[in-house]
């Protein structure tokens, strides 16, 4: 192991913090970078299921919570995409280029943004449930060894609270409405429910992993879904909704929550590129970058005189 490279893993066992001049190893670089950019690619795309209900939202305040929610997860987008340009230039990689393979189907984005949201309730299943699972992710990911990244997770963090909140008065508005409205928010979860086990990833990855090792990564898959279910279960199971999976229970041993086969072929078929709404989804961003190019163009020409 060369000098640099000691160092650099005496320093991140200190505790201490990298920054984007500081020596950091090619296989470090390249795992921050991998997880950042998907990081980007899913708040990008995370913005187009909600984005189908701003004009059907129901009433104006509604309308106006849901342009600032999606507002917000573009803002998102583009901070991490600054965070991961530090990253890639040495290694030759452009914000277009990230953004040329998202959208050419080349690179990964979140799971939970293939799949269609046909009613009212799952915008509220999105903002409550989803947000509250990427709150468990990117709270873990704020003790990241990559400092840059930290920080911006801070604001992130704090805007995707108040995005729960929003997700969270919808579900509580639906759950006390009609019997139909009810019935339309059990079956937002009962949809939803398998994405969302879904969305942490299958279980069962090494801890003594580079990522691990170099706290690029702090929690396992499966420390995060059980911290998920943990907070939501009773939660949802207050709301007088079931859950779908007759399996589900808790263990006091270990309290940990014991689930059902949660169909992990079908995790794999999304994230390459078989979900739903992939297709479509990735056929928006590429309308929206053709009938956009010409902003690009001129903000080019401007840069360049």
């Amino acid at each position: 192991m060369d000098m640099d490279l000691k160092d650099f893993e005496a320093r991140i066992a200190r505790g201490e913090l990298v920054e984007a001049d500081d020596f950091m190893p090619d296989a470090y670089r390249r795992q921050c970078l991998r997880l950042i950019v998907t990081h980007a690619n899913s708040e990008l795309m995370g913005a187009l299921p909600e984005r189908e209900w701003i004009p059907r939202a129901p009433g104006l305040g509604r309308k106006l919570a849901i342009l600032s929610k999606v507002q917000d997860e573009i803002g998102h987008a583009q901070m991490i995409y600054r965070v991961a340009e530090d990253l890639a230039a040495p290694f030759g990689i452009t914000r277009q280029d990230m953004l040329d393979d998202l959208i050419e189907g080349r690179a990964k984005f979140h799971n939970v943004f293939s799949y269609p949201a046909p009613t009212w309730a799952d915008v509220g299943i999105i903002a409550w449930l989803v947000d509250g699972a990427a709150l468990e992710t990117q709270g873990a990911l704020l003790k990241t060894s990559y400092a840059p990244y930290a920080r911006i997770l801070r604001r992130i963090c704090a805007e995707e609270a108040v995005h729960l909140k929003h997700g969270e008065d919808i579900v509580l508005t639906l759950a006390a409405g009609t019997p139909a409205q009810r019935a339309m928010l059990q079956d937002a979860l009962a949809r939803w429910w398998r994405p969302l086990l879904h969305f942490f990833g299958p279980p069962g990855e090494g801890t003594n992993s580079d990522a691990f090792r170099w706290r690029i990564r702090t929690a396992s898959n499966e420390a995060l879904r059980q911290g998920f279910l943990r907070k939501y279960v009773p939660k949802i199971q207050r709301l007088g909704l079931v859950i779908p999976d007759p399996e589900l229970r808790l263990d006091e041993a270990s309290g940990n929550w014991l689930y059902g086969d949660p169909d992990w072929d079908e995790f794999w078929r999304v994230i390459r590129g078989g979900g739903l709404q992939t297709v479509e989804r990735l056929s928006l961003r590429r309308l929206s970058r053709a009938e956009h190019s010409w902003v690009v163009a001129a903000m080019r020409r401007d840069s360049a005189a």
